[in-house]
């Protein structure tokens, strides 16, 4: 039963690559915030607002922190948000991470930002590729983070390549196939993919125009290399680690032969090694929970904060 949901699943994951990259020769347009952060480095860049409870906001795969704004908008007063945006993402130049590993140098990266701005316990949130950060920075660093929200992603998603029993090391030569396909691939025919993957992964096609807009300027090694990164990264041995109160927001998988309760499953095995986190399904949602349901997914931030 797990196995053919795992590959149901793993197809879904691969539509979902980072479909509108471009190579470290053809950026697209950068934002202005790109060149007014409060917090610059190799790696990532910060931008900072408000007074109050620190939150660092992590967006994920080719995204841009612009996909925070509808919910920090709601949260209205009461917290200092830092939005981090991911050096070779929706415009921002690739700097360090044109070569080797992107979220793991990344998490380092806000543990020194954390310890450098002498951030007390601040929550951190992260979407997609930015919850896989999160995690690691939960767990590596369990002293620099006092809450921890992963939205929409798992431990271990080298699991949904392969059979039970799948790891890290055995999964390594189809995380390089994948690689090898989205860093070769032509840019139209990224840009076409692009557009199906978005489709799927957001509900409200009001919403899809600026996700896309961030994939479309995303260079397209970085975002090759994160995801075979993804790919062959198991967290699920250091969850142990964390010591942050968690709670996990998920979607039941885009596929109509995935359950809610066989993506409950799934959910609830990937987690098992941190048997305090709160596993909730956001339904009626897509991958971006925040863009189809801003409202649920802003009063779920703002209980998790309080």
């Amino acid at each position: 039963m797990i196995r053919p949901a795992m590959m149901i699943v793993a197809a879904v994951v691969l539509a979902a690559a980072p479909a509108g990259a471009q190579s470290h020769e053809h950026q697209g347009h950068a934002s202005t915030a790109h060149a007014h952060a409060d917090f610059a480095s190799d790696r990532l860049h910060v931008m900072v607002e408000g007074e109050g409870q620190d939150v660092i906001l992590i967006p994920g795969l080719s995204s841009s922190p612009e996909i925070w704004q509808g919910t920090v908008d709601r949260l209205g007063g009461g917290y200092r948000i830092h939005r981090v945006q991911v050096n070779g993402f929706a415009g921002a130049p690739a700097g360090a991470n044109a070569e080797g590993p992107v979220a793991a140098p990344v998490a380092e990266e806000i543990a020194r930002y954390i310890a450098d701005q002498g951030l007390e316990s601040p929550a951190v949130i992260g979407h997609s590729m930015g919850g896989t950060i999160a995690m690691m920075l939960a767990a590596r660093h369990p002293d620099a983070v006092g809450r921890l929200m992963v939205v929409d992603m798992v431990p271990f998603m080298g699991a949904m390549f392969g059979p039970p029993g799948t790891t890290a090391e055995s999964v390594a030569p189809v995380a390089e196939q994948i690689y090898a396909a989205q860093s070769g691939t032509p840019r139209e025919a990224y840009l076409a993919q692009a557009e199906q993957t978005i489709i799927g992964m957001i509900q409200t096609e009001s919403e899809r125009a600026a996700p896309l807009r961030h994939s479309r300027d995303s260079d397209q090694q970085v975002s090759a290399a994160a995801f075979r990164e993804l790919v062959i990264t198991d967290l699920r041995p250091e969850l142990t680690a964390i010591t942050a109160p968690t709670e996990v927001l998920y979607v039941k998988f885009n596929d109509p032969r995935m359950t809610p309760e066989i993506t409950d499953m799934i959910y609830q095995m990937s987690f098992q090694t941190l048997p305090g986190a709160e596993l909730t399904r956001v339904d009626d949602a897509a991958h971006f929970i925040m863009l189809d349901q801003p409202d649920l997914f802003a009063e779920r931030v703002r209980a998790f904060l309080d």
